[in-house]
């Protein structure tokens, strides 16, 4: 039986042999069929040798998530086939060069996988090329067995390369292409075809580059980091754009300096933005105190991978959600939202930074690697969505007040007049010592009480505001077995593992917490009133969003499927281990 526009690849070899650019192109030219793709790459902390992967799953209907099992494997390596064959579905292909490869029966342990040998290096030894492009040959190859028309693979790679590189790589992929015509015809068991949604304009990109489109589109002029893996995508994704949205991208010395440049860009007034993983975040705490004293609004992005120490530096996690909610030394109100697919982390910045002006306090983004680095199909974001709302900022070239100027004065809300330094008739004070109205330093203790009080009232503010945002969603039906609760990447897999158990007849449904802080207790509490049973589903030992509804709601979950060895949740595997505790 041909199954067709579904697929699930993965390529694979040693880190240097371009695996993840591979898997991109594959990935996009799925995309330009009209399907919808989503791609994660699994990669270790070196840049030459070790195990690299990339798994693209492409199908008709939307995709939120990589699948448990692999249909066709281009093996650049050995250890490829290896690490992978336990992943092969009955019927599976594996495109490999048997001239530099040799696998026996044993080796491999199955008899139900169709081995194609492609003369990868050979081919790329003819046209005098590198030798990285036997991975162009693969994917020539793969293109030739899921019957896809190899016109769009060129398209993409015309796009992604220089002209002269670019047609080299054409040719290489033709051969590798008519290779497998020539000597297997159409023996596989999958296909790929356009679609009606050919042409049509969806996006296909990362989480990160979600986020730094969010920043541009919210008016950020200012954006400072110092590289850590996951969070370096953004700087990449923000540094050649500096000129054409007129804004300053730094690549900062150290995480202290980092978070003291965005402080300072957000109090000379504009908007900024930093980002990090858990080592740079624990550098920035001190920053992000200073931050809070002095009422500066600029949003953080913490993108989580396995701790502690430097414990995992290129996998992912969810183990910094409680640092993110406590960070820094004493008492002050911070909004931390959770984005957890690709059009989430668009408008979530957008969100982040509107909240951090208005109520004059830091904003953080907490995605992980997962989310931060895997590809995903979107439709073109809604531009009626963007708007900015700079709260009480003094737009005026000078300040006509009645009083002195004061930078932190008292209000109902907490949330204090602001002025940009060189505003006529204000002089813009302010301090990270405890400080009065003026920002003059004080020890007062009637007055210490006073300010800790009036920052705090824009927490109560921010949580009404907070009644107009959407801080949770529920998917699925109202009525369920069982009611799956999660924050940030998980959705994926989770979404993914509903559509499984739908197909068994099991009804659940998912909440999904997208703002941690301050925790929408009223709308959680409404949701898990009707629940028949709960199920946390996160990626950290301790299942901290838990703890959260243990704090808040003064309730304990029934299960918890947590999963902490550096790698997502796979959908089936999820299905599964909901089933056990149903």
């Amino acid at each position: 039986m041909l199954i067709t526009n579904k697929i699930s690849l993965l390529v694979g070899g040693e880190a240097g042999a371009g695996i993840t650019r591979s898997g991109f192109l594959f990935a996009k030219t799925c995309l330009r069929g009209g399907l919808h793709v989503f791609g994660a790459n699994d990669y270790q902390s070196l840049i030459r040798g070790g195990h690299n992967f990339y798994t693209v799953r492409a199908e008709n209907e939307m995709v939120h998530s990589q699948a448990d099992t692999v249909d066709l494997l281009l093996a650049l390596n050995k250890e490829t086939i290896l690490l992978h064959k336990d992943e092969l579905v009955s019927g599976a292909g594996i495109v490999y060069d048997g001239d530099q490869i040799s696998i026996t029966d044993e080796e491999l342990g199955r008899d139900n996988t169709k081995l194609y040998h492609v003369p990868l290096r050979n081919i790329v030894k003819s046209l005098e090329g590198p030798q990285i492009m036997e991975n162009t040959v693969a994917l020539g190859a793969a293109i030739a067995l899921l019957d896809y028309e190899l016109e769009l693979l060129n398209s993409v790679l015309r796009d992604t390369f220089k002209p002269k590189i670019a047609e080299l790589n054409i040719e290489a992929a033709k051969q590798g292409y008519s290779y497998i015509r020539e000597h297997y015809g159409n023996s596989f068991g999958y296909k790929l075809q356009k679609t009606d949604s050919a042409g049509k304009k969806r996006i296909f990109l990362t989480g990160s580059e979600a986020i730094g489109l969010g920043a541009l589109n919210a008016g950020c002029k200012f954006y400072a980091a110092y590289p850590m893996t996951p969070a370096t995508p953004i700087l990449h994704f923000l540094a050649p754009l500096d000129r054409e949205y007129k804004m300053v991208v730094i690549q900062a010395e150290n995480e202290i300096a980092a978070v003291n440049m965005v402080a300072g860009a957000s109090y000379a007034g504009v908007r900024s933005m930093t980002a990090t993983s858990g080592g740079g975040f624990c550098l920035m705490s001190e920053g992000l105190g200073m931050i809070g004293m002095t009422e500066t609004s600029p949003v953080i992005v913490l993108a989580q991978r396995p701790g502690p120490s430097t414990g995992l530096p290129t996998y992912t996690a969810q183990g910094d959600l409680r640092f993110a909610i406590h960070a820094s030394q004493g008492e002050f109100p911070r909004v931390l939202i959770a984005p957890g697919d690709i059009e989430e982390c668009f408008y979530s910045t957008l969100e982040a930074f509107d909240l951090a002006e208005k109520f004059q306090i830091p904003a953080l983004i907490v995605s992980d690697k997962y989310l931060a680095e895997s590809n995903g199909t979107a439709e073109p974001f809604d531009q009626n969505r963007i708007g900015i709302d700079r709260g009480k900022l003094i737009t005026e070239t000078e300040y006509t007040g009645e009083e002195e100027y004061k930078r932190h004065k008292f209000t109902e809300d907490g949330v204090s007049p602001r002025a940009i330094p060189g505003t006529k008739g204000a002089i813009v004070r302010t301090n990270a010592d405890e400080h009065n109205e003026l920002g003059y330093t004080t020890e007062d203790p009637v007055l210490t009480t006073k300010m800790a009080d009036k920052r705090f009232k824009k927490l109560d503010a921010l949580t009404k505001e907070l009644e107009n945002y959407e801080t949770v969603k529920l998917y699925g039906p109202e009525e369920a077995d069982a009611t799956i609760i999660g924050w940030g990447s998980t959705k994926g897999p989770i979404r993914e593992a509903m559509k499984l158990l739908s197909k068994e007849g099991i009804k659940v449904n998912y909440l999904q917490i997208v703002y941690l802080h301050p925790f929408p207790a009223d709308k959680v509490q409404k949701i898990l009133k009707s629940a028949k049973k709960t199920i946390v589903v996160e990626n950290n030992k301790t299942s901290q969003l838990s703890s959260l509804i243990r704090e808040h709601l003064l309730t304990t979950v029934d299960h918890k499927i947590l999963k902490y060895d550096g790698r997502p949740f796979n959908p089936e595997t999820l299905s599964k281990s909901i089933k056990e505790v149903l």
